[in-house]
């Protein structure tokens, strides 16, 4: 046996011991002890990974994901059990096997293309699901929009019949063969920010009449066609008023957790989302650490108060969370003068506090997870022992401390 075939048939005997028999055809999760999410039940957090647009439009010589076999490969190698990706609903709408061009987000990050680039979503994205169920990886569906030319389809989504629409004919292109290996729809990556929904005001709120019917309205009629999968809108902001945001109409919660999400450090090395000048990561090869390591007590408290508040909001919503994107810093690459440690040194810290809690089915080591970050992904050995922090976490339902259920 050859080593790639070794991994993936080591990958799907350890996928199995994550998830146990006798799937329910409901989306929605359960909390009595173990979690069902797309009617895979699971019997222990998942480790998963934030693959984005990355997946399909880093395929160059050397971007990290032009060998889906190799890279998959890997992800199972350091002890990861889903990939969440996205699956550009408007260009499939529009025509699923038609070559697309995208302009980039950016050019500083090194999430997706740094320049233009062409797609062509299928039968990409059925190949490279077909190639994670054979590993035993599940997948999560998400959207960050991306902007094609000179069409721009996505701000001609004017409704959320719209969004719907949009989604039903994407789940509807995945083969039928293939939906198993689904974990999750996310309607929207970090719902409602202007980045990732180009077609809303960008004084556009979640809290609101207007929040609530986007997502729900959204969701339900393709809740009446693909009823065996979980459903949600990820989230990254206006985590102040949790307590008076209506969640009903989502399967579980999705918040993108960060450090810098509770506290002023960007602020205080006069970080300001540079997407496309370099003086960004200027400032963040002249303060960053150096502000980190000032008082990091302070800064971990940051997280650990994130993360408290995160599974305040699961244990009163009733609802299980899955966190992709997370721990410590937003932004990061390989880098002169750029070093990891301190990356890793937060990120290990939300692992182990989120894990404790016992509130997450499913969660990201760090939002830096694909081989194109060098520095953090060829660290096999650390990921294998977050991935294992988050294999022997207790899923909602249980406190931390109580034993993790047998597989039936």
């Amino acid at each position: 046996m050859n080593r790639r075939s070794f991994l993936q048939a080591t990958s799907v005997a350890a996928a199995g011991s994550l998830l146990g028999g006798g799937a329910t055809p409901q989306g929605a999760a359960s909390l009595q002890g173990n979690v069902t999410l797309s009617g895979h039940r699971l019997t222990r957090p998942l480790a998963i990974a934030m693959w984005d647009f990355s997946w399909l439009e880093r395929r160059w010589p050397g971007a990290g994901y032009e060998d889906w076999d190799q890279a998959l490969d890997e992800l199972t190698e350091r002890g990861y059990d889903a990939v969440r990706i996205d699956a550009y609903p408007h260009l499939i709408a529009a025509g699923a096997e038609q070559e697309w061009e995208l302009l980039p987000c950016w050019n500083q990050h090194d999430w997706g293309s740094p320049a233009r680039c062409r797609v062509r979503v299928q039968p990409a994205l059925n190949e490279f699901i077909a190639k994670c169920g054979q590993r035993g990886l599940l997948v999560g569906l998400s959207t960050w929009f991306r902007k094609d030319v000179p069409k721009n389809l996505c701000a001609k989504i004017a409704s959320p019949e719209d969004l719907g629409r949009i989604w039903q004919a994407t789940l509807d292109s995945i083969e039928p063969e293939l939906r198993r290996h689904i974990f999750y729809v996310d309607f929207c990556n970090e719902f409602p920010q202007h980045i990732s929904t180009p077609f809303l005001p960008k004084e556009f709120k979640r809290h609101s009449p207007a929040g609530e019917h986007w997502m729900r309205d959204s969701i339900a009629p393709v809740r009446r066609s693909h009823p065996q999968f979980s459903y949600t809108f990820s989230f990254a902001t206006e985590y102040d008023t949790w307590r008076e945001q209506n969640v009903a109409c989502l399967d579980f919660l999705e918040p993108h957790v960060w450090m810098t999400s509770f506290c002023d450090y960007y602020q205080q090395i006069g970080y300001e989302w540079e997407q496309f000048d370099p003086i960004g990561y200027e400032k963040i090869v002249a303060k960053g650490e150096v502000l980190y390591r000032s008082k990091p007590d302070y800064w971990q408290s940051r997280l650990a108060y994130g993360i408290s508040l995160m599974a305040e909001w699961s244990r009163t919503s009733g609802k299980p969370l899955v966190t992709t994107e997370c721990w410590g810093v937003v932004v990061f690459k390989d880098w002169p003068l750029l070093k990891w440690d301190f990356v890793k040194e937060l990120c290990e810290l939300g692992v182990r506090d989120a894990s404790a809690t016992g509130r997450w089915a499913a969660m990201a080591t760090s939002n830096f997870c694909g081989p194109q970050f060098h520095g953090m992904w060829r660290d096999v050995d650390w990921h294998r022992r977050m991935t294992d922090v988050i294999h022997g976490a207790a899923l909602p339902g249980f406190t931390a401390t109580a034993p993790l259920p047998t597989k039936p």
